[in-house]
């Protein structure tokens, strides 16, 4: 089977309900792959790592390490204001990083994002960016990484997840991949329970949170957005409204749900429990829960640094003691 790019938009996957982590495990099954080449960013925090995992896909990384082309790019951006044609050269990359941005902050599906018109502006994006900073550090050595990604991928079959405004350059690098062609696709159930989550843990200020809760306490879960995933949001709206109690209760059911998968859950929902306990004044289990922590093979780096910052001092919300 020819190879087929699945588009990503990385932590942007969390604000788009119709087009998000679960969204692309339903992609995949969709297309009948097993497994699926990582070649997008190598943060190891991105969402879909989480879900890919626990749908049991198996993940190959194919990207190159180009950190190097990352940190030149941000010593440019220091060096550049510097001189006034500096500055109206990283005004003219702004303006088309902006419609980039407006493009992928809207409601997102699967046939939007691999639309001729959203491959237009991310070629316009990257065609701009090099006319005004030059095709080298002011671009992260665009050409280049997509020249060796592109030899990664070559021969390869089954699907590959590659960020978004890469899609234009690799499809012109590799004439036998294709986009996803299935016409009739809709997100199911997979994907409005990972809808849920994600926006759940983004909490605005005219948010009906009993609502919320309401509805995270509706559902039980599935393989890739588990019941301890649901039960860590809904604790943290009631930490949120200093509702400790509550929240105890609902994290020290998902500390007991835990299983290995997802590989982010254990950390965040133990951090948290520890931040609870303190918050109770329990402070040699708040320190347990931040020492389980660390003890993880895996856990974010949020969680981490949450558990470290927990072991020296203890929590203590705003407004407490």
């Amino acid at each position: 089977m020819p190879l087929t790019l699945l588009p990503d938009l990385g932590d942007l996957l969390r604000l788009s309900p119709q087009y998000n982590a679960a969204t692309l495990v339903e992609v995949a099954r969709e297309l009948g792959a097993a497994q699926l080449w990582w070649a997008s960013g190598p943060d190891p925090d991105h969402p879909a790592r989480d879900s890919f995992g626990a749908a049991r896909l198996t993940v190959h990384d194919v990207a190159p390490d180009w950190a190097y082309a990352e940190a030149e790019y941000q010593q440019l951006l220091e060096f550049l204001p510097q001189y006034p044609q500096g500055k109206v050269r990283l005004r003219a990359a702004a303006a088309a990083e902006a419609e980039l941005s407006d493009l992928l902050t809207g409601p997102l599906t699967l046939a939007s994002v691999t639309s001729p018109h959203t491959l237009d502006v991310a070629r316009r994006y990257h065609a701009t960016l090099a006319e005004a900073l030059g095709e080298g550090p002011g671009t992260r050595h665009q050409a280049r990484r997509l020249d060796e990604l592109a030899a990664n991928l070559r021969e390869r079959q089954g699907a590959a997840l590659v960020a978004l405004d890469d899609l234009p350059g690799l499809l012109e690098r590799l004439p036998e991949a294709t986009l996803p062609h299935l016409p009739h696709f809709q997100p199911g159930e997979a994907s409005r329970l990972r809808a849920l989550a994600d926006r759940a843990g983004q909490l605005r200020e005219d948010d009906d949170l009993d609502a919320l809760i309401a509805a995270l306490g509706r559902e039980t879960g599935d393989a890739v957005t588990p019941l301890a995933e649901l039960d860590y949001h809904a604790a943290g709206i009631f930490l949120a409204t200093g509702d400790l109690a509550s929240a105890r209760s609902l994290l020290e059911k998902a500390a007991h749900g835990l299983t290995d998968l997802p590989r982010s859950l254990p950390g965040l929902v133990l951090a948290r429990l520890g931040q609870v306990r303190d918050a109770q004044g329990d402070r040699d289990l708040a320190r347990r829960s931040y020492q389980a922590v660390l003890a993880l093979n895996f856990a974010p780096d949020v969680a981490r640094e949450t558990a470290r910052a927990g072991m020296e001092t203890a929590f203590v919300m705003e407004g407490q003691g």
